[in-house]
């Protein structure tokens, strides 16, 4: 058992684990891009489907010309907190691949999969570094594909605020008291010897 973070893991996991979480409030920091980019090197040591590696991290930092544009994107309530962010990053994936021996890409079946491993990695990075990333699913897909100039065979998978945990008193009063680290389900909800049903 793990206990960090107001959280319990029924087995013995890394605490970093659980000091990951996802916040709204965040101070008032800039983030440098070494520090950013640290994040997205972790982020593109994940494992991957033929080593394709189909991830692709689109970033801006508060402060700088592409911060306006990369904020638009998202929707009134993530804008309205996530506005404090010290980075917004946008994940896209590349749905082709080409595996060893093909003459030309292929569709990938992993690649979302693949990406996520990578969001994975990343947030886990910041989480060591003292940052939180808040994966958000809320914001405009098809303006993202535009207006970040995503190539065709791309997928627009998530966006992640990035920065520091601040006060929550800073966020509006209905936001406040959800802003907690989550509790997950227990391992014997979400795993199962033998197959779904088995005996």
């Amino acid at each position: 058992m793990t206990t960090a973070n107001s959280r319990t893991a029924e087995h013995p996991v890394d605490p970093l684990f659980l000091e990951r979480w996802s916040p709204r409030a965040f101070a008032d920091e800039m983030i440098s891009e070494a520090d950013l980019l640290t994040m997205i090197e972790a982020g593109g040591w994940a494992a991957s489907s033929y080593n394709s590696q189909p991830w692709r991290f689109l970033y801006a930092r508060r402060g700088t010309a592409h911060w306006d544009k990369f904020l638009a994107l998202l929707n009134p309530f993530n804008q309205s907190w996530a506005k404090n962010a010290s980075a917004l990053v946008i994940l896209v994936s590349n749905s082709l691949m080409q595996p060893p021996g093909a003459d030309k890409p292929v569709p990938s079946h992993s690649h979302s999969l693949d990406a996520g491993a990578a969001a994975g990695n990343f947030a886990l990075q910041a989480t060591r570094m003292g940052w939180q990333a808040h994966g958000m699913v809320g914001f405009d897909l098809e303006r993202a594909f535009t207006e970040l100039n995503v190539p065709q065979g791309y997928r627009v998978e998530a966006a992640y605020a990035i920065g520091k945990q601040g006060d929550k008193f800073t966020l509006p009063e209905g936001l406040q008291a959800r802003e907690m680290p989550s509790p997950r389900k227990p391992v014997r909800e979400i795993a199962f010897e033998g197959g779904f049903g088995a005996e």
